[in-house]
């Protein structure tokens, strides 16, 4: 791992700050570094208040778009929310569908099939709204590219609304409206939303035309603080206010089919880590292995009981998911020994029984240990189908649109994208991919790194730096938890290794006449040597509780050790 210190901000507009806010440098620093450096930035910082969202009209076609859902109410049409199958897909559908059934009945949900259907629009889906009548379809986290599925639908007399947030094509479907600040003459205030966000801005909208305030729809931001933070989506502005208190409506009200999986694992109070790691994957997990379908089911129910029969069915493809993810896992990671003649800028593999459904976790895992933009293609059909993931600043997406001649059709991220290709194109794409990455690749980049906000002593960890920086919550993308260096650092000689495989580290560490710390290093097992007999190393962390037969106590959970 590469360490790097985050440089020191301007020492003046850190003393501004800190003279304003009546708190210490440090903590200005750590402010300054997230882009906060005035009172009132933070006080939105600190103090989010939902008055901080935009105004929905402030987006591109949302007029167009509650027109004609409002005609579409007017003249008794049948709508169909159309969303993809992943957390912000369902999320999303779940959040519109459950809001305009609120006062409209004709309202149906359709997800596509994984396997069957593939990401985003689908012929197929198109078919079944035409058969069974729909003349409306709104369409969630997907659609910004399907030119084609949108003309088919329209020669049907059905009329399409996108609401995605991936980034355009060349060219825009021909929907009634697009709603998407990704889009170039769209002038919206915030373009990171994801999906799910998209969806709230629309029934934002909806609502102000219904003289509903901001209050009538707080119930709602239980799903988009689930979407938030499965999507990965930047943790500034609009998101963080959304996932703020998408958080609290978590703690405190959840629907039934969050309150049912928060009930299967038994857990008090969950963090926006909590929601990454226990929530969202088990929504996922309906889509991977069975389908989509069951967690919109489990995400609309309003029976507590009904919900509970969803949720562990739903716990039941997740454990399944788990153990295909190890499996997969471990044959990719042997295709990649036995296939490594030579340094490679690129981990692509392809086996095609491999599960649809945790390519994109697989992928994941891969760059765990290679630390390269990875590829984990399997059959799909008679076509093969990858998911994406990339490292640390280099934008796949982009390496994607670079080698798109080998493709039949891709879309994404900066970080995860999803393809399909023929056959015979394999070869040359996978070819022409790594050379794509090699030459834009700065070789920085293929050593994972850990950003450091400061380097600090123990003695400088105190009840009220942790009060504080709690209050810097919910974390993620460009609003990290802060990560701390402390030098010259040694165990008490408590320090062990943890875990099935020893693969964890549980010390108790000193730093000269500091008071002794807990400490604990996922994955960190295979460096217990560097700690034995008073030797003293060098540690990156941040501070942490640690909850305990109901007794929180401080530690510091270790990122890496030298």
């Amino acid at each position: 791992m590469r360490w790097t210190l985050k440089s020191e901000p301007s020492e003046d507009t850190v003393k501004n700050l800190a003279k304003a806010l009546n708190v210490e440098d440090f903590v200005a620093t750590l402010l300054v570094q997230r882009g906060i450096e005035t009172f009132e930035e933070a006080k939105a910082f600190f103090r989010p208040t939902l008055e901080h969202l935009h105004d929905p009209y402030l987006m591109k076609d949302m007029e167009k778009a509650v027109d004609r859902i409002e005609k579409a109410i007017a003249n008794q049409e049948n709508i169909l929310v159309f969303g993809d199958y992943d957390v912000d897909g369902t999320t999303a559908v779940s959040l519109v569908s459950s809001y305009l059934r609120t006062y409209y009945p004709n309202v149906a949900t359709y997800i596509p099939d994984r396997y069957d259907e593939g990401y985003g629009i689908s012929f197929k889906g198109i078919d079944f709204a035409d058969d069974n009548g729909f003349s409306l379809i709104i369409a969630l986290d997907c659609g910004i590219k399907s030119i084609d599925h949108v003309a088919y639908a329209k020669e049907r007399n059905i009329d399409f609304i996108i609401c995605d947030h991936h980034r355009p094509g060349q060219f825009l479907p021909e929907a009634v409206a697009v709603l998407d600040p990704k889009r170039d003459d769209c002038n919206y205030p915030y373009d990171e939303l994801c999906g799910c966000g998209i969806g709230f801005k629309l029934i934002q909208a909806l609502g102000k035309n219904r003289n509903q305030t901001i209050d009538d729809l707080i119930p709602y931001l239980d799903l988009v603080a689930a979407a938030i933070a499965a999507d990965i989506v930047p943790m500034t502005g609009e998101n963080r206010v959304l996932a703020y208190f998408g958080l609290q409506v978590i703690n405190s009200e959840p629907r039934p089919g969050i309150k049912a999986l928060i009930h299967q694992v038994k857990k008090q109070t969950l963090d926006i880590t909590d929601v990454v790691f226990i929530i969202a994957p088990r929504i996922n997990a309906a889509g991977r292995i069975k389908h989509g379908n069951h967690a919109v089911e489990l995400l609309t129910e309003f029976d507590f009981e009904q919900a509970q029969q969803f949720a562990s069915e739903i716990e039941a493809y997740n454990s399944e998911r788990k153990d295909l993810d190890k499996l997969i896992t471990k044959e990719a990671l042997q295709q990649i020994v036995e296939n490594q003649e030579k340094e490679r800028f690129t981990s692509v593999v392809f086996q095609e029984d491999w599960h649809k459904g945790v390519i994109g976790i697989v992928a994941s895992r891969l760059i765990e240990t290679y630390y390269r933009p990875t590829l984990v293609f399997t059959k799909s059909g008679d076509r093969y189908a990858a998911s994406a993931r990339s490292v640390k600043g280099f934008d796949v997406y982009n390496a994607l649109e670079a080698c798109s001649e080998h493709l039949e059709q891709f879309g994404g991220h900066m970080y995860a994208a999803g393809m399909t290709l023929k056959e015979e194109n394999y070869q040359l794409f996978k070819d022409a991919f790594e050379k794509e990455v090699e030459r834009t690749i700065h070789p920085d980049m293929l050593t994972p790194e850990i950003s450091v906000d400061a380097e600090i002593n123990f003695v400088d960890i105190t009840a009220k730096l942790t009060r504080i920086l709690k209050q810097f919550e919910p974390f993620g993308p460009q609003n990290m938890t802060p990560i701390f260096l402390s030098k010259n650092v040694k165990d008490t000689g408590y320090g062990k290794p943890m875990g099935q495989e020893e693969e964890h580290l549980r010390l108790f560490v000193k730093q000269n006449n500091s008071e002794g710390i807990a400490a604990i290093g996922f994955g960190l097992g295979d460096k217990f040597d560097l700690t034995t007999n008073q030797k003293t190393f060098d540690a990156v962390y941040c501070i942490d509780e640690n909850e305990w037969n109901g007794k929180v106590s401080l530690q510091l959970r270790l990122r890496d050790i030298k």
